[in-house]
């Protein structure tokens, strides 16, 4: 597939690119100069400003995915501003890009909802949601609540109260939709959700995100 890729020197976009190269898949990335050495080797590159209209929407063809995994840095209720000038700038852009490219499949890395903390990122990323359903692109929203991994590691000091709360009744649901996942899970998910492009809309949230071997599988088999 041609794959275009906002966010790729990013903490998933450079460890989602790499596999993607990997299963054959052709990948262009929207950087900024400064960043070009954070692309990894054998993706295209495109300078643009990310949170400026119009700046790189005649980029995009022929790719017939989107993903955009652009967000502000370790997010918290602190920087709400920034999700405003970031987050919800940046998926105005891509949905018009995307829109105008004729792209069949958009990826949008979201956040699980509802919760009782991060609303005003939340808020945002629910923005985004509707924009891309307003667009009538088919499109991916992935929804993890916090992704382990390099740097990312202190929430598993917390994973025994996790493990309490998805056994209980009443807190069951809530424990599994803001539940913990892995990078290696995302990537997984990501990839998937790259190689079976839905018909209308469809969610990915922790309990899919956390399927991702069973993902991983059945990519295998349609691709052999």
């Amino acid at each position: 597939m041609n794959i275009f890729v906002t966010g790729g020197t990013g903490y998933i976009g450079s460890r989602l690119i790499p596999p993607l190269l990997a299963r054959g898949h052709r990948v262009k990335a929207l950087v900024r100069k400064q960043s070009q050495g954070k692309l990894p080797q054998g993706a295209g590159r495109l300078y643009g400003d990310p949170l400026r209209m119009d700046s790189y929407s005649r980029e995009v063809s022929p790719s017939d995915t989107f993903i955009h995994l652009i967000g502000t840095p370790h997010p918290s209720p602190a920087k709400a501003k920034q999700f405003q000038e970031i987050d919800l700038v940046s998926i105005e852009v891509a949905a018009k890009a995307a829109r105008d490219a004729g792209v069949r499949h958009f990826v949008y890395l979201s956040i699980a909802h509802p919760a009782p903390a991060m609303k005003a990122y939340i808020a945002v990323r629910e923005k985004g949601e509707a924009m891309l359903r307003a667009s009538g692109i088919p499109t991916t929203f992935v929804r993890p609540w916090y992704v382990l991994g390099p740097g990312h590691w202190w929430p598993y000091t917390i994973v025994p109260v996790y493990w309490v709360l998805e056994r209980i009744p009443k807190t069951k649901a809530s424990a599994q939709r803001l539940g913990l996942v892995t990078i290696r899970q995302m990537i997984n998910t990501l990839v998937w959700a790259v190689e079976n492009p839905p018909a209308d809309v469809r969610i990915m949230d922790v309990p899919q995100i956390r399927q991702s071997r069973s993902h991983s599988a059945n990519s295998s088999k349609l691709s052999s």
